[in-house]
């Protein structure tokens, strides 16, 4: 038994976990048994924090489903591990070097001192910031629905956008509040930080912190840190041009908007591919260059150690680092003036080999169950699963019981990464000292 099987593993035990409470006749809001399937689905678009679904969450499902689907997104967003661990710091017990390097490699931390400080400050960094988007979603909810249900839905987006899931209970998603200034940057926050990466908040925390101390010996920006923000910064203002320009004209999606929720909303969409799954606009309306943007920007996905999915923001740098440096006829690859390991090289490319494979796969199975829908529709939905996003043109829950199948085992899949679920499948590589010769080989 692996770290990486462990991990695997433990996602899928919660995942059968929900798929159980999530049947149970008070899951539904009609009292009856759920269908195993929609259960399946549901649990795991959860835990995978996709946020997918076949079914209208504020409808099909009762309170307490809703609230198995919260805790269980909480649960995805944290990880199996951290929440693992969070639960034996609990109880007062501790844990050995095993359970440290199964954190470390969860995390993707480069090593395994101070993994209870990590955890404990992960878990405070969570509760600090979805309480933060209680408060300022309530001021938007309770006037319309109330007190009680007001402040249980905020609790539940709050949740769920802060763990980048993307369920809504409403049946538009938040298309009705497009034209909140408040519910839009709320959002929008706890998915950008929600999806940017634990240590990366953390040094924002430190050098505010000195700053505020006055201290001489200012932090030291790491490499992590420089470019999942620097990346993540781009993405988002090329983004929001992007989907401004491209869907202005449209009067499905932003064209019959005022200039200020045109703004508002093409800001929404360029922050929510980033493996959120909220929308303001209807994404089955959205022209085909929109949603080829919107595919491209769910594979990018978010930054290492954060709560989204994707190939992440790190990989994408790196790759086109090594662009840079082949057409630029340099041996070494340069990122702010570091060299990047041939490891981490490899590494990114594996990452998007196994992710462009998983994708390509998964669009031709469903291509094959389901002639009769258009290919763009396949494809946006299978990055989608694959990126852990939840964003669809609205076929889901129209799908044959094989796509949904498939559907379910990508979500699997991009949530624990192609590289821990093979490592997982093969088991630990063994040392070998068999050295073999090189030889050249015309590439391009």
């Amino acid at each position: 038994m692996t770290v990486a099987r462990t991990i695997c593993l433990g996602f899928l035990a919660v995942i059968l976990v929900g798929t159980i409470l999530l049947m149970m006749p008070l899951s539904t809001s009609n009292g009856m048994w759920n269908n195993p399937i929609v259960a399946l689905f549901t649990s795991t678009s959860a835990v995978c924090v996709t946020g997918l679904s076949v079914v209208e969450p504020g409808i099909f499902f009762s309170f307490w489903g809703q609230l198995f689907i919260t805790l269980l997104a909480q649960i995805g967003g944290l990880g199996y591990m951290t929440t693992t661990t969070f639960l034996i710091l609990l109880i007062g017990r501790r844990f050995d070097l095993r359970q440290k390097v199964a954190i470390q490699q969860a995390l993707d931390r480069p090593g395994i001192s101070g993994s209870t400080q990590i955890i404990r400050s992960i878990i405070a960094t969570t509760m600090v910031f979805e309480i933060t988007g209680i408060l300022l979603l309530l001021p938007a909810f309770v006037p319309d629905y109330g007190w009680n249900k007001g402040l249980w839905l905020a609790i539940f987006h709050s949740i769920n956008a802060w763990n980048n899931a993307g369920f809504s209970l409403f049946k538009d998603n938040l298309i009705g509040y497009q034209s909140s200034g408040l519910v839009v940057f709320t959002i929008t926050g706890l998915i950008i930080f929600g999806g940017i990466g634990y240590q990366v908040i953390l040094d924002i925390y430190l050098w505010m912190r000195d700053r505020f101390l006055k201290k001489p010996n200012a932090i030291v920006f790491s490499l992590d840190f420089k470019v999942a923000t620097s990346t993540t910064l781009l993405l988002l203002i090329l983004g929001t041009i992007a989907f401004f320009c491209i869907e202005v004209r449209n009067p499905k999606t932003l064209g019959d908007l005022s200039f200020t929720n045109q703004l508002l909303s093409a800001w929404f969409q360029s922050v929510t591919p980033r493996t959120a799954g909220f929308h303001t606009i209807d994404i089955g309306q959205m022209t085909d260059a929109g949603l080829f943007i919107t595919i491209a920007m769910m594979f990018i996905g978010a930054s290492p150690g954060g709560t989204g999915g994707g190939i992440k923001t790190t990989t994408l740098r790196v790759l086109t680092s090594c662009t840079k440096a082949i057409l630029q006829g340099k041996e070494e690859v340069l990122l702010y003036d570091r060299k990047i390991a041939i490891s981490l090289i490899l590494k990114a490319i594996g990452v998007v080999f196994g992710s462009l494979a998983t994708v390509i796969g998964g669009t031709i199975l469903i291509s094959i169950t389901d002639p009769k829908l258009e290919f763009i529709q396949i494809l946006f939905e299978v990055v989608s699963a694959f990126g852990t996003v939840g964003l669809s043109t609205g076929i889901t829950g129209g799908v044959s019981t094989t796509a949904k199948i498939i559907l379910i085992l990508t979500m699997y899949i991009g949530r624990v990464g192609v590289l821990l679920l093979m490592s997982a499948i093969l088991g630990d590589p063994r040392p070998s000292r068999i050295h073999y010769p090189e030889e050249n080989l015309l590439v391009g």
